[in-house]
């Protein structure tokens, strides 16, 4: 086991916030001395089926812990689950039926197991507890936090202030969350910045229950491949774990470099001195950043998808690349033009390049469609009546041509 102190260096990667840092360095030390490992507890609610890299940020600092030989709890809040976590919400979201919540959970055990070693992760379910809990238990656990307290909530308060309706079971959500860190006796909790309110109720629950507080251990949320907004599949900008490795490749390209390197921080397993020697290298140039970035995109896709599928996609890439982004051969779609211009959104989505208007306005948003080369930034755009290549982030491309009405007559 390492020192103490190397070990909260390795935690500190990438971390936005450690409440705190005096105090897991205490934990460490005496985890060190007495030769007991710390237990590392982190939830996720099957909310959905797939997990995205932006998931896997606190998968990663997970496997860390492990790695310093610490036991790791990966717990799956199934019941919690039920109720929806209202972290960053505006308004109540619809409960999971426990149908959909454990249908979900299948799939969250096969696949954390591509980034957690299996014999050093301890999976728990928080219903084991939750549901032999006593009404007269429960109303106990309710009386440890106070209304007032809930309020001090960012998201509860504005939604207070603006009359929009709470539900009492939102305020039961953090109450469960912090409950399971007593009942796990958890040293530390690793969770988003979006979390910490929930991560705070533990360190008091444990406190109301006489024991020591845990730590929290406070990971950003990975922006997505624009680079502004949090990674969500609702918003199009992940990289999906179970995406074929082409995607994943391609994606992974797409991000720019400032980016790449908050990547490199939260998702790459090279050593701190690595990372460094990277950073420098760019900067004195003597690391090109499309390597970079290709090295990158290999030991990702690799981790999901084996050596032998990361080579084929980075080869995949590089032919398009050297073809200036173009594929050998384009599809051709005869358009029917609505008068001398048309609108973009409705070109997109006639054409098949998109489902609907909407996601065609996203993706022009997002700054993932070209004409002729050239990124749209306005998604009113109209296009005068003629032939267009489109170009749909940096995989998928069409050429537009007009409708020949007297050859089909």
């Amino acid at each position: 086991m390492l020192n103490p102190e190397k070990q909260l260096e390795i935690i500190k990667r990438g971390s936005a916030e450690i409440i705190l840092e005096k105090e897991l360095l205490q934990k460490l030390e005496r985890s060190y001395k007495e030769n007991k490992p710390l237990k590392v507890k982190a939830g996720f609610d099957p909310t959905a089926p797939d997990i995205h890299i932006g998931h896997t940020v606190l998968l990663e600092k997970m496997r860390q812990f492990q790695e310093l030989g610490h036991e790791v709890i990966f717990l799956i809040g199934d019941f919690t689950g039920m109720i929806g976590d209202p972290s960053g919400k505006s308004e109540m979201r619809p409960p999971l039926t426990e149908a959909e919540v454990l249908e979900n959970a299948k799939t969250y055990k096969e696949q954390i197991f591509k980034v957690l070693s299996p014999d050093k992760t301890r999976i728990v379910f928080n219903s084991e507890w939750m549901k032999k809990m006593t009404p007269e238990e429960f109303i106990r656990l309710t009386s440890r936090y106070t209304v007032a307290r809930m309020l001090e909530r960012e998201d509860f308060k504005q939604r207070f202030l603006n009359q929009n309706p709470i539900s009492i079971h939102e305020f039961i959500y953090p109450l469960i969350q912090g409950y399971d860190s007593v009942v796990l006796q958890a040293d530390v909790e690793l969770g988003g910045t979006d979390q910490k309110f929930n991560l705070l109720v533990g360190r008091e629950l444990q406190k109301e229950y006489g024991q020591e507080p845990q730590c929290l251990v406070l990971m950003p949320l990975l922006e997505g491949l624009d680079g502004v907004k949090k990674m969500s599949k609702s918003l199009g900008n992940y990289v999906g774990i179970t995406e074929p490795p082409k995607e994943m490749f391609g994606k992974l390209m797409s991000i720019t470099d400032d980016l790449m390197f908050r990547y490199y921080e939260l998702l790459s397993r090279i050593s701190l001195d690595e990372l460094n020697a990277l950073k420098e290298g760019i900067k004195n140039g003597s690391m090109h950043p499309k390597k970079a970035k290709e090295d990158l995109a290999m030991e990702i896709v690799e981790r999901y998808w084996g050596r032998e599928e990361a080579l084929k996609a980075k080869e995949e890439f590089d032919h398009i690349f050297k073809h200036k982004g173009l594929p050998e051969e384009i599809p051709v779609f005869e358009l029917e033009w609505d008068g001398e211009e048309m609108w973009i959104g409705s070109i997109m989505k006639t054409s098949g390049l998109t489902s609907s208007t909407g996601e065609a306005m996203r993706l022009i948003k997002q700054g993932g469609v070209r004409v002729d080369d050239q990124k749209l930034s306005n998604p009113q755009t109209k296009l005068k009546k003629g032939s267009y290549l489109l170009r749909v982030g940096k995989r998928k491309f069409l050429k537009v041509v007009p409708k020949d009405n007297d050859k089909h007559n």
